[in-house]
């Protein structure tokens, strides 16, 4: 029999307006990360809503989808397939989202499903069934009074107050109640009634941030996203954002894609840290997601930490952002008191052997003086597992290449019977007849040393004082006040209560030493990380030579100094963020078909392949950074091709890695 219009039974009809659905198919090759389109029936006309969750047929098979938009007709040219389901209507890919992701996976050489992947949880069906709650009211706008401290931070208030877009890098205070600053911030933004988002690194920072947040926007006001909810109530808390019911999110590194509604502020705290570099395809980091969402939305951006990365000197110095410092009047009131190894002649003759003595006596004298006024000590040692670079035997100064100043390695082996030479693990060169520059030592070594055994040496040499440790597995929160020895490993530092009255930072040439790019960086975050626990007036000693920058702009507590230092030498060398970069990883077969591959423009350079095991190599690929679009681009399609060929090796496509090694 015949239904409407002649059609047979169980046909499909078309919708009578906008019949085309235009979906982005859960399928992870390369060549196929472009929408397709799709017929829309009669009976999902209501539900296919742009942004919901579909089931389509591709290639024979049942697949995953989102549905971008619908259209009046497609250029496709043939019969299109109806959709095979409406998984449900509730519209969770979001616009702005939508664009967000497209713009990070063409950044970073990646395909649109790995990003919403990362943007949208996995669906519930219960939890979506289920009403989110009414908005919570809007927040008084607080004062600015815990920004005065800062020449510019009442400023940056009154412009989040007033709607105005501001976009800044602040440098917090030593000993700063960071949460309390962003969440007054959070507050003048959520005044407005607009929306606010703000990313940390781990969910000790998460949980001191939403206290501050709910006490000025209320409980009912704020919501955390993280890795360790339960996947039905991070669905329901992630929904309630998407419906508009919270204003102010709050989360690790999976938030930064928050579909926040109408959003006045996105604020990232301690960029530097690796926990913000996401290790999935297509590897964005969170404070360039929320540089591109500031650009494509309007909102105001904020990035701050105790220390300053190149990334963040760059949009000062590009006019991109502003910074908001304190005075050094009122930064020399707060700061602790730094001393670092070979400060004075005094040291030397007081200890002649503070050089090479792993716990000098300036160590020693300051922690004494801490626990003899009751308060906590903090020992912040190197995580066991760090392989640091080679170095010299005897001053321990890292071992560079002659050619490009990258780290060296030794490849294991021999060699006509003798130990194979070292090799650079950025330019592949060979350093056959290595020499110390600073001492003439030809011998090299590398050395790691654990927070466990450095607990029980400080227990034996403090008989009587508690010793505890956080790290690894068992990482504390907080200790209380009074006298006891804190060992722990950088980014396991607890929060004392009152503070520390001392941090003795041990082992800073295992840091400073490691096999990277931003070695110098890091070590300087992590002791100004440590060294900001530690009240006023207390006390911090460095292990490391007085003369290295990052110990110099500790002593000082300059942070700024040494992020334009490293900026102009990233700039000298051609690394990032002053050039755009990319890793390219696979086997030597696939990499050299790769690089065969490649036609960079004029600026474009390769660096390397070398080894990275016995099947594996990489490649350094570099182009200034008014051609990193073209990068990303000529990239994209190297991958679109190999996928395109069905080619057997994966090849791994990393842009503006944190590691170059």
């Amino acid at each position: 029999m015949a239904g409407k219009a002649g059609t047979r039974r169980g046909e499909r009809v078309p919708a009578a307006s906008l019949p085309v659905a235009r979906v982005c198919v859960d399928v992870p090759l390369a060549h196929l990360d472009r929408p397709f389109d799709y017929q829309v029936s009669t009976e999902q006309d209501a539900d296919a809503v742009p942004g919901c969750r579909v089931r389509v047929r591709f290639a024979g098979q049942l697949v995953d989808g989102y549905l971008l938009e619908r259209a009046e007709s497609s250029e496709y040219g043939r019969k299109l397939t109806f959709l095979d389901r409406v998984v449900s209507p509730e519209p969770v890919l979001s616009p702005e989202v939508a664009e967000l992701a497209r713009a990070v996976a063409d950044r970073y050489a990646g395909s649109l499903i790995d990003v919403l992947r990362m943007a949208i949880p996995p669906r519930h069906a219960r939890v979506e069934a289920k009403p989110s709650p009414e908005p919570a009211p809007v927040p008084v706008a607080p004062s600015d009074e815990g920004w005065a401290r800062y020449p510019l931070g009442p400023r940056l208030l009154d412009a989040l107050r007033s709607g105005r877009a501001a976009r800044a890098v602040w440098q917090a205070l030593p000993a700063e109640d960071w949460p309390a600053r962003l969440a007054e911030a959070v507050a003048s933004v959520a005044s407005t009634g607009k929306g606010a988002l703000v990313v940390v690194p781990d969910h000790r920072d998460l949980a001191r941030l939403h206290e501050a947040c709910a006490a000025l926007v209320g409980e009912a006001g704020v919501v955390t996203l993280s890795a360790d909810l339960g996947p039905s109530e991070r669905y329901k808390r992630w929904l309630a954002v998407r419906r508009g019911s919270v204003r102010v999110v709050l989360g690790t590194r999976g938030a930064s894609f928050a579909p926040v509604h109408d959003l006045g502020l996105v604020a990232v705290w301690d960029d530097g840290d690796d926990l913000h570099a996401e290790p999935r395809m297509p590897y964005p980091n969170v404070r360039d997601v929320l540089v591109q969402r500031s650009h494509l939305t309007g909102a105001s951006f904020l990035v701050g930490g105790f220390a300053r990365t190149a990334e963040a000197q760059l949009l000062v110095d590009s006019g991109w952002a502003h910074e908001v410092v304190a005075a050094r009047d009122t930064l020399r009131s707060v700061a602790p008191r730094v001393a670092a190894v070979g400060d004075n002649d005094w040291q030397e003759v007081k200890d002649p052997a503070a050089r090479s003595a792993r716990l000098p006596s300036i160590a020693f004298d300051a922690a004494r003086a801490a626990l003899s006024a009751d308060t906590p000590v903090l020992i912040q040692v190197p995580r066991r597992g760090y392989v640091p670079a080679l170095a010299c035997g005897q001053c321990r100064a890292p071992a560079r290449c002659r050619r490009c100043a990258g780290p060296l390695a030794l490849p294991g082996g021999t060699q006509d019977g003798a130990p194979r030479p070292a090799y650079c693990r950025w330019c592949g060169a060979t350093e056959a007849a290595y020499r110390c520059p600073n001492c003439g030592s030809r011998r090299l070594r590398g050395q790691v040393i654990g927070a466990r055994r450095t607990a029980e040496e400080l227990g034996r040499a403090f008989s009587g004082v508690p010793v505890r440790t956080s790290g690894g597995d068992d990482v504390l929160s907080t200790v209380p006040g009074g006298r006891s020895l804190v060992v722990a490993t950088p980014g396991a530092e607890p929060v004392a209560a009152g503070g520390y009255g001392a941090a003795l930072l041990l082992d800073g040439w295992a840091l400073l030493g490691r096999a990277d790019l931003r070695a110098s960086e890091e070590a300087l975050r992590r002791w100004m990380t440590a060294a900001a626990l530690v009240r006023e007036a207390g006390r911090v000693v460095v292990i490391a030579d007085s003369s290295l920058a990052p110990v110099q702009a500790l002593v000082r507590w300059d942070p700024v100094w040494h992020a334009r230092q490293e900026l102009a030498a990233r700039q000298e060398l051609g690394f990032p963020p002053a050039v755009r970069m990319a890793t390219v990883d696979g086997s030597r077969d696939a990499l050299a078909t790769v690089l065969d591959d490649l036609h960079l423009p004029p600026s474009g350079e390769v660096l390397g392949p070398v080894p990275l095991d016995e099947d594996r190599e990489r490649a350094l690929v570099r182009v200034a950074r008014t051609e990193g679009r073209a990068l990303a681009a000529i990239l994209s399609e190297v991958q679109s091709v190999r996928s395109a060929r069905k080619e057997p090796e994966a090849v791994r496509v990393k842009l503006d890695p944190l590691e170059v090694l």
